[in-house]
């Protein structure tokens, strides 16, 4: 996988390796992968947290207070709670969504595995989630992880991140492409 140029994405990357390594020496990658998936689904379900998160106006401190106790809350401990403290104690927060998709990404190497980003229109049937799962296998040759995220902005079909291949069959995009088309014939 090529890596980019950007700053918050080498910011990103050097968290999550070090985060890697220390669950993989505490024998913990899987409850530590689980724990900051519980709190990304927060991010994405809270635009106050989101807002805490991406906006400068923040002190250190007050992020780093009110992270704790949303981590206290929610019950998110250990090795990834601490970890989320850190982030925030270091002004790092913005970074933290690219450092837990690198996170899922070294955790996924480590098993073997393959990690794709699905964006779909609408919640996936777990019977559609184990034949994309089967259908992405079949091209990647080795398992795939699925992490699925909602956007209804789609319209329908999906988007699919896997590596440095993007495939993007979403009705948005080909309505786009259509739109594009016209607008040269006339």
């Amino acid at each position: 996988m090529a890596k980019t140029s950007s700053p918050i994405s080498a910011v990103a990357e050097r968290y999550a390796s070090s985060l890697f390594e220390l669950a993989l020496e505490d024998k913990s990658v899987a409850k530590v992968e689980a724990a900051l998936g519980s709190f990304e689904a927060m991010r994405a379900g809270s635009a106050d947290l989101r807002r805490l998160i991406e906006s400068p106006v923040f002190a250190a401190d007050e992020q780093e207070r009110a992270v704790s106790a949303i981590l206290d809350k929610a019950k998110i401990g250990g090795l990834a709670g601490n970890f989320l403290r850190v982030v925030a104690r270091n002004r790092r927060l913005f970074a933290v969504p690219g450092m837990i998709q690198a996170f899922r990404r070294i955790a996924a190497e480590h098993r073997g595995e393959v990690s794709a980003d699905v964006t779909a229109a609408h919640a996936l049937t777990a019977a559609q989630q184990n034949e994309l799962k089967a259908a992405l296998k079949s091209v990647a040759g080795k398992d795939v992880v699925i992490n699925v995220t909602v956007d209804p902005s789609l319209l329908g079909g999906l988007v699919v991140k896997m590596g440095s291949r993007q495939i993007d069959t979403s009705l948005k995009t080909k309505l786009n492409s259509l739109k594009l088309a016209l607008k040269e014939v006339g």
